[in-house]
């Protein structure tokens, strides 16, 4: 196994390295941790964000048990991805939700349990985009008013940490590696693993990406320990994982997602199970409803490459911003948002963005090649058809 690191490795060698490489890991710095805690937690979290957060108040489902092991839950909640909006619906931060598993829904050291204690208060922590974490934190704050919850900063405690490669689809951690089974107190296979749960008195570990079975897995674990699974021949760079997101056409973060501008469904938050529609009010519902039952959405976030007029990849020649362009009509598609080597991704009028005669404004030597996501649902190629009807 290699490590992946960008620097030494061309953009080009890098994905095709990763589309062939086994399980990869990186910790994912771009990302940081705050907490709610206390007994209006899930209403306060309910009335601002865009996904059903009421689950992490119900009883943890027996479909959701892991294999038992001390210091691991015997049954957990899997985490939600969410997004914050502005009132008028326009995307501004976006939260991956995990509820920590409570005291009695915990084996002890003997492997004993649960127990039937009350569980104490509710506690949420939430991965977030560390570049506006101080910003979120104050925004929060500003609509907590009288709300029973805490809202702290604890980026200093947690990192965040995604899983990802090749043949990770569809499976949990037990059935793609067989040590999975022994993270927690019990005698281990991983000692890194069995280091990260005895590094608290909650038993850390992966849980799948909640967006897409494609991205792998994700999690929060102590800071300064190994998550489980982690070997150091697998661990790469966070860029990496940035190449893993521009191939399947999927943004994070408030970078990538322009603050205050971008709309949800556009981005396709739908696809990544980031909305809920039959939830009731939140900041922002009114304009996510009516686009969704409109029906047709225009414009969509899509994977992009790079070309010369011979068809070869181009290596750092786009910057985000970059206008594309129809050559043949001379109408304007939209707009690259990110760019890494000669992948990028850019939200594009689909009534035209997967003809042959794109390029870039200013740069008409790039020609642009829009990509179809695997993921995507059915009814999006449909929504495309009427759209390019219309």
């Amino acid at each position: 196994m290699h490590r992946f690191r960008s620097s030494l490795l061309s953009h080009h060698r890098c994905l095709h390295s990763l589309q062939n490489a086994g399980p990869l890991c990186s910790h994912l710095k771009s990302r940081s941790v705050i907490r709610f805690s206390g007994p209006d937690t899930i209403k306060f979290l309910q009335g601002l964000l865009s996904n059903d957060v009421r689950r992490f108040g119900e009883p943890p489902r027996e479909e959701n048990s892991p294999i038992p092991t001390p210091n691991v839950a015997s049954v957990v909640v899997p985490p939600m991805y969410a997004a914050l909006l502005t009132p008028q619906g326009r995307f501004l931060y976006d939260l991956f939700l995990y509820r920590p598993p409570r005291p009695e829904e915990k084996l002890d050291r003997t492997g004993s349990g649960p127990d039937n204690g009350s569980g104490g208060s509710v506690e949420i922590l939430a991965d977030v985009d560390n570049s506006i974490s101080d910003e979120l934190l104050a925004t929060l704050k500003k609509y907590r008013l009288r709300s029973k919850v805490d809202i702290d900063n604890v980026a200093e405690d947690f990192s965040c940490w995604q899983r990802y490669g090749r043949d990770l689809s569809g499976k949990t951690p037990t059935v793609e590696e067989p040590e999975a089974d022994s993270v927690g107190w019990g005698g281990g296979v991983d000692s890194a693993g069995k280091s990260a749960s005895h590094s608290s008195d909650v038993g850390w570990q992966w849980f799948k990406d909640p967006r897409l079975d494609c991205l792998g897995f994700r999690g929060i674990f102590p800071s300064g320990t190994m998550p489980p699974l982690v070997e150091s021949d697998k661990e790469t760079d966070e860029e990496n994982y940035l190449m893993w997101r521009l191939e399947k056409g999927i943004a994070e973060g408030s970078t990538e997602i322009p603050k205050g501008e971008a709309i949800p469904l556009e981005y396709n938050f739908a696809g990544l199970n980031a909305i809920s529609f039959d939830k009731g009010c939140y900041v922002g519902q009114e304009l996510i409803a009516r686009t969704h039952h409109r029906g047709v959405i225009r414009k969509r976030l899509l994977p992009l490459k790079f070309l010369d007029n011979n068809g070869k990849e181009v290596e750092e020649k786009v910057t985000p911003g970059s206008e594309v362009i129809n050559t043949a009509s001379g109408k304007k598609l939209g707009s690259v948002t990110t760019a890494l080597g000669f992948r990028g991704m850019g939200v594009l009028r689909l009534d035209d963005a997967f003809k042959d005669t794109l390029t870039l404004q200013g740069q008409e030597d790039i020609k642009v090649m829009a990509i179809r996501p695997d993921w995507w649902p059915a009814e999006w190629f449909q929504d495309q058809q009427h759209t390019a009807v219309a």
